[in-house]
């Protein structure tokens, strides 16, 4: 299976009906996001319109993502459902890079192991 057809996008909307315009642009905006880490299994993005709220907060988009070790969950409000879109991927992108720098800092620090009673000193 190609590297790039292994990981999937679900768009629901809920109290939103979902254009053909909307789901475009929602998948042209997650592609950022696959690029980024190829271990994504699957992106859920669920987009909200409540009518009851204050308009800067009308739409509310979620998103879910399915990784290899914890998932990540995102959620922000925005008086635009496009501009929700795009803050919710710019929030997403940057919790993967905080996410992948960890695993990399982690992987570069050494620590001192203790073998047989004896402490071992850190790797240079």
């Amino acid at each position: 299976m190609n590297s790039q057809n292994s990981h999937e996008l679900i768009v629901s909307g809920i109290h939103l009906e979902l254009t053909p315009s909307l789901k475009t642009y929602v998948r042209e905006k997650s592609e950022r996001l696959f690029r980024h880490d190829e271990r994504i299994v699957r992106l859920r993005v669920e987009l909200e319109c409540d009518a009851k709220q204050d308009v800067a907060t009308r739409f509310t988009a979620k998103g879910h993502v399915n990784i290899h070790g914890p998932d990540l969950n995102a959620t922000v409000q925005a008086d635009e459902c496009h501009k929700a879109v795009a803050l919710l991927v710019d929030k997403l992108d940057r919790m993967l890079k905080e996410r992948h720098q960890l695993l990399k800092s982690k992987r570069k620090h050494p620590h001192a192991t203790e073998f047989e009673g004896v402490a071992l000193p850190k790797a240079v």
